[in-house]
């Protein structure tokens, strides 16, 4: 009898579950804002070529996105969630605590992360050891490079006599959004393992080694700049001097404004990021609750335009907005996963 008991209360819990879902005619999406402007051309197309209502894109940064994403089932949670990196074992777990069983990940292409400037001034060239050492809460003492102490840099200059003298001034995100999660494993810790002496941290204290890589400075360096990429673009119009972190896309969509740096003497071009060659780039990502496909109006149709052809191929209109396109066996992959519905296993 108690069998038969739980086994209604599911079923209801269920239909319930679907009856919600139903009450909301359109498709919710949050997340990243460095895929927010590429979610947002495919919803519009969907929204003009079909029957159902052009889905909702909201940008709340990677992190941001996770929590709303994983917080539950039904029409107050959103359906999908963009992201610019992959997704945490403990935002996964998170999903599953809180009855966000299957997940669909799917990988939609590629992007460069840029350090950019106003085109008022010369481009900057980096190497990711100058990038940590310019923007890193601790460094090592150049007196003794075995020790760490607070980052002692004020100008560019300081970090290389070959740089500008300029003040280090920065504007990037914040720690919720992906960017940021990308932009320290891939710029700065990629440059602190060229000190020797942290290098070999790695083995004999890993937390220690991923503080000292991950930390940004705090000193007024370093500005957090939200999720709002646009935003640093009109900052950096404001401040010649000073230098953005965003998304490849956002420099190609301000190309008469900005320009990128070059790191480790490659310039950020749609080519570079393409063939490898430009060291800080990396993934993007959508994430889809399986749970909701065959209830919200439109879903089934929605992802089916994300990957199709005509939108992420190498000759799509994705590509035309900036996006890195996969290989096209990687695409034909991924597309399988989607219309198959294949589940995400952590």
């Amino acid at each position: 009898m108690k069998v038969k008991t739980v086994l209604l209360g599911c079923t209801i819990s269920l239909l319930a579950a679907g009856t919600a879902l139903a009450a909301r005619d359109y498709i919710s999406v949050v997340g990243s804002s460095t895929v927010y402007p590429f979610a947002t051309v495919v919803a519009e197309q969907f929204g003009k070529t079909t029957n159902f209502a052009t889905p909702k894109i909201e940008s709340t940064g990677s992190g941001g996105g996770f929590k709303l994403f994983c917080s539950g089932l039904g029409v107050n949670y959103p359906d999908i969630t963009n992201a610019s990196r992959a997704i945490k074992s403990s935002e996964f777990n998170q999903c599953q605590a809180n009855g966000v069983g299957d997940i669909v990940e799917v990988k939609i292409g590629y992007d460069g992360i840029v350090l950019a400037n106003s085109k008022e001034r010369a481009p900057l060239k980096l190497s990711r050891k100058e990038i940590f050492m310019a923007l890193a809460m601790q460094v090592p003492d150049p007196q003794d490079p075995t020790k760490m102490i607070a980052n002692p840099y004020k100008t560019w200059r300081d970090v290389n006599p070959q740089l500008p003298a300029t003040q280090i001034e920065v504007l990037g995100p914040p720690p919720t959004s992906g960017t940021r999660d990308a932009f320290v494993e891939l710029a700065m810790e990629s440059g602190a393992k060229q000190f020797d002496s942290i290098k070999a941290l790695k083995k004999a204290d890993k937390k220690a080694y991923k503080k000292i890589c991950h930390t940004i400075r705090e000193d007024g360096a370093y500005i957090e700049a939200g999720e709002n990429d646009n935003l640093i673009v009109q900052k950096l119009q404001a401040n010649p001097a000073a230098v953005g972190i965003f998304g490849f896309s956002f420099l190609e969509q301000n190309a008469d404004l900005v320009q990128g740096s070059f790191i480790e003497g490659m310039e950020p071009t749609f080519e570079a990021i393409a063939d490898g060659s430009y060291p800080v780039s990396r993934p993007l990502f959508f994430y889809v609750k399986k749970a909701h496909v065959d209830v919200i109006p439109g879903m089934k149709g929605f992802l089916a335009e994300f990957t199709s052809e005509k939108a992420w191929g190498d000759e799509g209109y994705l590509a035309d907005k900036g996006m890195i396109p996969m290989p096209e066996a990687e695409r034909a992959e991924y597309a399988q996963a989607v219309k198959e519905l294949k589940t995400l296993k952590k």
